[in-house]
């Protein structure tokens, strides 16, 4: 019996449409799959520009896994900032654990970051991503200028709270196997001036996070890192103070705007976190818009 070449490409095409269906199925299952879960993120506080949208890197990741179902606990040291963020209970239906720490010299670090962990194992059962954003840092200064205090404060503030946390929140990513997202900088990856303290901090976290996607991978547990440029409220403030300055001084990216925080850098992490990047591990994504190029 001869076939109908009319019947075999509608058959194709048909099949072709099934299969499109399914992926888009799929595509459709995975988005919410942040429902129920759990991130912790560091430095999350509540900071808005002036137009009310997310003024910080870690609010604006903050409101992405929001809008996807998932649970926060947000660190940080300023407590009204954290009370704040509270605000993405209501909008989001998610519940939001906000925990004041601070890891720096002298303190029992490890106790506090093993705190947050237990904090959030006791309201909400799980961990499933740990994103390590928190920093503080002397900018500015040359580094023969640099002082021990300031060198510390970007070690610890930085370098010290990702390797406690990652530490602390091992276990129950094991558990769950979870994702860790660590935010490193371009002031590393180019040796921006009067950022000695930062960039050791950022090229600092880079190199555990390699080793944490080598040792963790048979975890389950996939690290990568994150390298910013994004429009916060601190740079809005430095261009309405100094707008000669601004100009001089801050360079715009070649896509003509700086990224983002919730929508061009949150969005990222919410996709770093996802099933369809699981065999993705100890990689640097660089979000500048285009200045971050590199071999």
């Amino acid at each position: 019996m001869q076939e109908n070449p009319d019947c075999v490409i509608l058959f194709m095409r048909c099949a072709t449409r099934a299969s499109e269906l399914l992926y888009q199925t799929e595509r459709c299952n995975n988005m919410g799959f942040l429902k129920g879960k759990t991130a912790i993120i560091t430095g999350g506080g509540r900071e808005v520009l002036q137009d009310g949208s997310c003024g910080s890197i870690g609010y604006g990741i903050a409101t992405a896994f929001a809008k996807e179902g998932a649970n926060l606990v947000l660190t940080g040291r300023n407590v009204k900032k954290l009370e704040g963020a509270k605000e993405l209970e209501e909008k989001y239906g998610i519940k939001v654990l906000a925990v004041p720490a601070d890891i720096h010299a002298g303190a029992d670090n490890e106790a506090i970051a093993a705190d947050v962990a237990k904090q959030a194992m006791d309201v909400f059962g799980r961990i499933d991503v740990l994103i390590n954003n928190a920093q503080a840092s002397a900018s500015g200064v040359k580094l023969t200028d640099h002082t021990t205090e300031q060198f510390d404060l970007a070690v610890y503030s930085g370098l010290y709270a990702t390797f406690y946390y990652m530490k602390a929140c091992y276990p129950y990513l094991k558990e769950t196997q979870g994702s860790v997202i660590n935010f490193a900088s371009g002031a590393g990856l180019f040796g921006n001036f009067g950022q000695c303290a930062y960039a050791a901090a950022k090229e600092g976290i880079r190199g555990l996070s390699r080793v944490a996607a080598t040792e963790w991978g048979q975890d389950g547990i996939n690290v990568n890192i994150v390298c910013p440029l994004a429009w916060t409220s601190q740079l809005e403030k430095f261009q309405n103070a100094y707008p000669d300055a601004f100009k001089a001084n801050v360079k715009m990216p070649p896509m003509g705007h700086f990224g983002d925080v919730e929508k061009e850098i949150g969005r990222v992490c919410v996709q770093l976190a996802s099933p369809d990047f699981k065999y993705m591990s100890g990689e640097t994504i660089t979000l500048e818009g285009g200045l971050g190029q590199r071999p």
